[in-house]
């Protein structure tokens, strides 16, 4: 398999991974976030499509996920959730694809002769980071209530 059928197998399968779990949760703000996180995916995978066919390289927009998913983080402040249908674990493994991820496109940009495709795979290392990012919040914004309650003898300076 060569390197752009690998990386448009890995988009696809984190694609995959974030649409089955925005399926699986009830919390409608996470749902927006998993589905957010599966279409830049799915832009991934296009992106390496058109690099892969050898066409001129494509432009990349950055992503807003940041700020869309702050925003959306904001109006869930205060909800309740049912932990066991966020699958916080599973998120951990996805933070886990996006870091690999990252870092195969680090890797590929540093192979690169061409000065298009370096600058694609560096946009697409940092997006993934971005990814990776996020996750390491959604994660922590789910698991605040189950540790909060754990931690409950230990004195919460920070306002919850």
């Amino acid at each position: 398999m060569n390197i752009y059928d690998f990386a448009m197998q890995m988009e696809q399968d984190q694609e995959n991974l974030y649409r089955r779990l925005a399926a699986g949760t009830a919390a409608p703000g996470v749902q927006r976030i998993l589905n957010m996180l599966a279409d830049d995916e799915a832009k991934h995978y296009q992106i390496v499509r058109q690099l892969k066919a050898n066409a001129p390289a494509p432009e990349m927009a950055d992503t807003e996920i940041l700020a869309g998913a702050k925003t959306i983080f904001a109006a869930m402040q205060g909800t309740e959730f049912d932990l066991e249908g966020l699958q916080v674990e599973i998120y951990q493994q996805a933070q886990e694809l996006e870091q690999k991820s990252r870092d195969f496109y680090i890797e590929k940009a540093s192979e690169a002769q061409d000065a298009s495709h370096k600058e694609l795979w560096r946009k697409l290392a940092d997006e993934e980071q971005r990814h990776a990012f996020l996750l390491d919040h959604m994660i922590e914004f789910v698991n605040r209530p189950r540790t909060w309650i754990e931690d409950a003898e230990c004195n919460h300076l920070e306002a919850y």
